[in-house]
């Protein structure tokens, strides 16, 4: 059952701290994947840190069952001693069916609970989910002493979880954000696709043909596989005030699709998007990042608006109150970014 409005911004354990009213907006360009249980991965965390928005301690996919233990206390040591400056550290925590799942939750929360800001949780299929982890969190919470409650992140990962993402989303005061799983979700609603993330030769348009011959001539157009889901998720966000993210791009060499991805994720109203390899953290900073030119002619129409009402004619385009309000997301997400960037900051003219 959901709580009633009175009720749903009030502890759920006793000593537990007071739900947000807000989600945080940190930048969160991208979300950078690490391995815990790999000691090499593990060596190079102190310089990878500074470069991305969000770290994240991966417990769960690629971690095989034999080392969930070490990749939980390399997670452990990590929060402990390098030191994450404006960066936030993240966990993804194995899934809530699996055996590990309460190991990770309680052994986080008391080694380094007032260190982490979001606990990502896979295969979430309904807000039952999301009011387990929340009221688990909230015992935790007030064991532990903390002052500033945990936030959750759900993946799509499941048909289940997309038909009912409007209740993930609205389950709890925690829910930070939701992220496109498209590899489990291909294999859930059995998709005819291995490709994590990215359109697909065979999903296309074809145009009409131009003569007797219907094979030539005749330019295709590939699809987005993702774009019905994404939409939908976005949406979800958007009307319970969380922020919506792509996920992986599998390709690690395609750099140019994972470009285009990311970009289409971006257009569509998402904020961020994982990165899995180091290759991947600077594509997420540039999509994700409003453009110069777009930063300069939101400021141009902002001032040019003056009270943001009414319609004004600006290089032969009206601009009216919505397109008054879209500028105001742009500038706002660039002086954002700029606070953390110094180069990019000094792109914007800021």
């Amino acid at each position: 059952m959901m709580r009633t409005p009175k009720d749903f911004f009030k502890p759920l354990a006793v000593g537990a701290p007071e739900p947000q009213r807000e989600t945080p907006f940190r930048p969160s360009r991208m979300i950078h994947f690490f391995p815990p249980s790999n000691a090499k991965m593990v060596s190079k965390v102190p310089d990878i840190a500074p470069t991305v928005d969000v770290l994240l301690g991966n417990l769960e996919d690629g971690v095989p069952a034999t080392d969930k233990d070490a990749a939980r206390d390399g997670l452990i040591q990590v929060a402990k001693t390098v030191d994450m400056g404006q960066t936030q550290l993240w966990t993804r925590i194995n899934s809530l069916d699996s055996p590990w799942a309460i190991d990770d939750i309680y052994g986080l929360m008391t080694e380094i609970g007032d260190k982490l800001d979001v606990v990502m949780v896979p295969k979430v299929e309904g807000p039952e989910d999301i009011h387990y982890i929340d009221r688990l969190l909230a015992q935790l919470e007030a064991r532990a002493g903390l002052e500033r409650p945990l936030q959750v992140h759900a993946i799509l990962e499941t048909a289940q979880g997309v038909a009912r993402v409007e209740e993930i989303c609205g389950a709890s005061p925690r829910m930070q954000g939701i992220s496109l799983g498209p590899a489990d979700l291909a294999a859930n609603r059995r998709m005819k696709t291995t490709r994590v993330g990215g359109g697909h030769p065979g999903y296309l348009v074809r145009e009409d043909p131009t003569g007797d011959d219907i094979h030539s001539g005749r330019t295709i157009f590939q699809q987005d596989l993702w774009h019905y889901t994404l939409a939908r998720m976005v949406d979800a966000c958007v009307m319970h005030g969380v922020l919506p993210y792509y996920g992986p791009f599998g390709d690690i060499a395609d750099t140019v699709a994972c470009e285009d991805q990311f970009r289409n994720a971006y257009l569509l109203g998402c904020v961020g998007a994982w990165s899995l390899h180091p290759v991947q953290i600077d594509i997420a900073k540039r999509v994700f990042s409003p453009d110069p030119a777009d930063v300069a002619h939101a400021q141009r129409v902002i001032e040019a608006m003056g009270d943001g009402t009414g319609a004004i004619m600006l290089d032969g385009k009206m601009e009216d109150d919505a397109s008054c309000k879209q500028c105001h997301v742009v500038v706002e997400l660039a002086r954002q970014l700029s606070a953390r960037d110094p180069e990019l900051a000094a792109t914007y003219g800021f």
